[in-house]
């Protein structure tokens, strides 16, 4: 396995690039749970039949743990975006698209996304107050059982230069539940790139598109961004924690 075309850097991990297969290499101190967990959510999603790269393997390389998947030769819908902004609204609404596919999908042997937002609530550095009114929030949400991504933006979206086809990538925060959940996650995600209009234009497409209230999806905003502020991102806490901070007294 060469690794000597990188291709992405990010926190704790390294994206290589060796003929037509990805490698992507944790650090030493990344957890063995979490690699392991991210390999089993890329299968069980594969099993959904989602266009998805393939996995090949999970391995150790030099004492680092890697997962290598498909490569997808390709732009990013971020990287359209950006190209070519007079599209932006046609690709934002194939974004939309992509995400109700998704939603449409079932995986049982996902982790769920609710015991996962009550673990990040209990982790986020908010008072007891707060913390309360969100895990009663919470609990108050209806269960479902819809393939949520958990990072759906789209740099996570990869159009192959061979046929167009949309290929939905990085899987490590899957789980079964509220899709709604996951739509309150993207525009978030929109709002902390600086990109507003995006975010916007982006709810009001899903929320036409999927006769969704958009009510409904800003009641998972304090939860979402309660969950995202324990990444520990400095540059975006106070933004998250002024969401998170909302108190409904009913």
């Amino acid at each position: 396995m060469k690794l000597d075309k990188t291709i992405a850097v990010r926190e704790k991990k390294t994206v290589y690039l060796d003929g037509n297969r990805v490698i992507k290499v944790f650090n030493e101190d990344y957890s063995k749970a979490d690699v392991l967990n991210e390999a089993l959510n890329h299968a069980r999603v594969e099993e959904t039949g989602l266009s998805i790269p393939q996995l090949y393997e999970v391995t150790k390389i030099d004492g680092k743990w890697a997962i290598v998947s498909e490569y997808i030769k390709g732009k990013t819908l971020a990287q359209m975006m950006q190209e070519n902004p007079e599209k932006k609204d046609e690709y934002l609404k194939m974004l939309v698209e992509l995400q109700m596919e998704v939603h449409e999908k079932r995986a049982p042997g996902l982790n769920k996304l609710k015991d996962k937002m009550n673990r990040k609530i209990s982790e986020a550095e908010l008072d007891a107050t707060t913390r309360y009114e969100l895990h009663t929030r919470l609990e108050g949400m209806k269960k479902h059982t819809k393939v949520c991504h958990g990072d759906f933006n789209p740099s996570n979206i990869i159009i192959s230069d061979e046929d167009g086809k949309a290929y939905i990538i990085d899987w490590a925060h899957a789980t079964q539940g509220n899709a709604s959940a996951d739509v309150a996650r993207t525009y978030l995600l929109f709002w902390l790139a600086g990109d507003t209009d995006g975010a916007k234009k982006y709810m009001e497409l899903f929320c036409k598109m999927s006769d969704t209230a958009r009510q409904y999806i800003e009641r998972w905003l304090p939860i979402v961004a309660a969950s995202q502020s324990v990444k520990g991102k400095p540059e975006e806490r106070q933004l998250l924690l002024s969401w998170a901070n909302v108190v409904d007294y009913e």
